[in-house]
């Protein structure tokens, strides 16, 4: 089984827009926005979106909820360090967790985000 795609949402499509351009940046993936409400990065077996929710109410994290990346253990470091420079927030230094090496940052909407070797 595969998973087809992530969406999280977003008060702010400008600024988020920004924020996951410059976090995907080398990492091969295409941009693209179907409509004003919704951005998707995809690459192969890979599709990652940010969308104003369709229901018009605010977008709102939830609590528990993430999202994972397997990336290369320099990865780690380095959008961890990104994510911040961006205006993303700490949620877990780059350290080793059980066998994985992880780090955790949230996106501007508070989205949480785990980056793993």
């Amino acid at each position: 089984m595969n998973m087809n795609y992530f969406v999280v949402g977003t008060n702010d499509m400008r600024a988020s827009r920004a924020f996951y351009d410059a976090f995907f940046e080398g990492a091969g993936l295409q941009s693209m926005s179907p409509s004003d409400r919704m951005t998707y990065w995809l690459g192969e077996n890979f599709a990652f979106a940010v969308a104003i929710p369709f229901d018009e109410k605010p977008a709102t994290n939830g609590n528990g909820t993430m999202v994972g990346f397997c990336v290369g253990r320099d990865d780690v470091e380095r959008m961890h360090r990104l994510a911040l420079e961006l205006g993303g927030t700490c949620e877990g230094a780059p350290g080793q967790r059980g066998p994985k090496f992880s780090a955790y940052v949230r996106d501007l909407d508070g989205n949480k985000l785990c980056l793993s070797d």
